[in-house]
């Protein structure tokens, strides 16, 4: 009896040391899910603003944001002016932010909508939505994923946040 006891004293001590350091870890940033083990991103292509073909493996930087929005989405455009300004905070050499409308939308639309909510820091892209959605496991938009260097996602925000708050620039600051 006393064994049992002391055995589970133990695990309860792991257990609540293993938590308080893994919440001192995690960043207080709304929607964050930051992955334990990297996951290596299936590379796919879309279209650029010329309506050229373009693959993910065709951009280098030291971080990749992919954003993945519509035009009807309220929340994507609750959340786009700061995603432009964060990418004109950051060197594109160091962080390289890929919009991509996976709406049904054609260019010209999206356009359009960054012209309305005067997006000037962005490039426009467009690619395939249910493809997308189910190479990358997408469970609504907007939707950003973090790429590494070396072509894994290490974390991604399900839902609308702002990219300048404080919290984010600061774990952003601490990734490169």
């Amino acid at each position: 009896m006393k064994f049992i006891f002391i055995s589970i004293k133990i695990i309860f001590l792991y257990f609540i040391s293993f938590s308080s350091s893994y919440s001192i870890e995690a960043p207080n940033i709304k929607n964050l899910i930051i992955y334990e083990e990297k996951q290596k991103i299936k590379f796919f292509d879309f279209l650029n603003e010329a309506g050229n073909k373009v693959n993910l493996k065709d951009f280098k930087s030291e971080l990749i944001i992919l954003n993945f929005w519509a035009t009807w989405c309220a929340p994507c455009r609750e959340e786009m002016p700061s995603l432009s300004n964060l990418q004109k905070l950051k060197d594109e050499k160091k962080l390289k932010i890929i919009p991509i409308n996976i709406g049904g939308e054609n260019i010209s639309k999206s356009k359009k909508f960054f012209d309305e909510l005067l997006i000037e820091e962005l490039q426009v892209f467009v690619g395939d939505g249910a493809g997308i959605a189910k190479n990358l496991k997408l469970r609504g938009i907007p939707t950003t994923i973090f790429i590494d260097k070396d072509g894994y996602e290490f974390a991604r925000i399900v839902g609308s946040i702002d990219f300048n708050s404080d919290e984010f620039l600061n774990w952003l600051n601490e990734l490169n």
